[in-house]
């Protein structure tokens, strides 16, 4: 039996659990480095189209300040790094999962529609399960291999 050492420094140095603390370490890099250019960058650059400024839009009711502004540049920033995440990491690997999808070779079916009712029965049944009609079973071609080329 392994000390509880051991397996806690199993633990810590398996490798997603690492990949794991890296990105979410890029991951909030990347989220302060979007937040600054938003602040400091893009809605100035809106303020100053509307002659406006965002970082002192907020009003008070009862003491309590509203700061829309700081809301409006959190808004910003969220959807920009959102988009990135899509258009950077989330669509590509899509569009692999795909790639690799359609070059896997296809299983050999295990169901036929029944002649009667159109349902979805095994190929071996000699009876349709929907509508209990006798249906002829079909056996299952034996997988074709085919010759090594040299």
């Amino acid at each position: 039996m392994a000390s509880i050492r051991e397996d806690f420094g199993k633990f810590i140095t398996r490798g997603n659990l690492v990949q794991l603390a890296i990105a979410f370490v890029m991951g909030a890099a990347f989220t302060a480095l979007v937040t600054a250019l938003v602040t400091d960058i893009f809605t100035p650059l809106i303020g100053t189209a509307g002659h406006f400024n965002f970082s002192a839009w907020k009003y008070t009711i009862n003491s309590s300040q509203f700061l829309q502004g700081a809301f409006i540049n959190a808004l910003i920033a969220f959807v920009t790094v959102a988009l990135v995440v899509f258009f950077a990491i989330a669509l590509p690997y899509q569009r692999y999962q795909d790639r690799k999808e359609a070059k896997a070779p296809k299983a050999a079916p295990t169901t036929r529609a029944c002649p009667e009712c159109l349902s979805q029965i095994p190929l071996a049944a000699k009876r349709c399960s929907f509508c209990t009609s006798v249906v002829t079973p079909v056996t299952p071609a034996p997988a074709q291999v085919s010759p090594a080329t040299p």
